[in-house]
């Protein structure tokens, strides 16, 4: 099972993160997205991530996850114990940090066809080693707590509706018990009860100790997960 976190301890340390897009079809055409980027994501507190749209957010969130190469600067992260930079990981390390210590809800859906929903939710559990009924147990637990209908559960997801899909992969995020959950706009498809549950889901992974870093549009959402923002528009024109 992922480490426990002691509450107000650094879990990723973020140095001199550079990241440029070049546009080959556009005759390398060169995009700055962030220079010399430091910051520290502390345990059992959520950092939000704000700025207009194009400031970054996501391809900030995504190089968190190992997703995106980044030009210069580091991306320490705490796994096992130890210090692992993600920037400069093989990508064996990097999955091996993306099943037990990072957990990630994306804007969208990404499923194998024909996969019951039950089993998307449960499977990060199955990953980490945990029985099959008890991960089974838990993910039914997050679908009834997300208003997923039990007629669905043993469905494939691929034809629900955006808000159901998104349902989803929030309870396939929150999951497991990872030390440090990136949320990309987890509320943005959602009603407003629903956009409580995950304010509550929230709020419980942080009582735990998880680090989250999130990007959340919707303002009241906002303001009641934060506890740290980190204006990247503004760090930009500091720059």
């Amino acid at each position: 099972m992922p480490e426990a976190m002691t509450q107000s301890e650094v879990v990723i340390k973020v140095r001199g993160l550079t990241k440029t897009f070049t546009l080959h079809t556009q005759n390398g055409v060169r995009l700055p997205v962030f220079e010399g980027l430091d910051m520290d994501i502390p345990a059992g507190a959520c950092t939000a991530l704000y700025g207009p749209s194009g400031c970054g957010k996501s391809t900030l969130l995504r190089s968190l996850y190992g997703n995106y190469l980044v030009q210069e600067g580091s991306i320490t992260v705490r796994h096992r114990g130890e210090e692992i930079d993600i920037a400069r990981a093989t990508p064996r390390t990097i999955l091996t940090i993306r099943r037990e210590t990072i957990g990630y809800v994306s804007q969208f859906l990404r499923v194998i066809p024909r996969v019951p929903t039950i089993d998307v939710v449960a499977e990060p559990l199955l990953a980490l080693g945990v029985d099959r009924a008890e991960a089974t147990a838990k993910a039914a637990a997050l679908l009834k707590r997300l208003n997923i209908p039990e007629a669905l559960w043993h469905l494939a997801p691929a034809t629900f509706s955006g808000g159901e899909q998104q349902r989803i992969n929030i309870a396939r995020g929150f999951a497991a018990d990872y030390p440090i959950l990136l949320l990309d706009e987890p509320t943005a498809s959602l009603d407003s009860g629903n956009q409580e549950v995950v304010v509550l889901l929230i709020g419980e992974a942080k009582a735990r100790g998880a680090a989250i870093v999130g990007i959340f549009h919707d303002d009241d959402v906002r303001e009641t997960v934060a506890d740290h923002i980190i204006d990247l528009a503004r760090m930009k024109e500091a720059a």
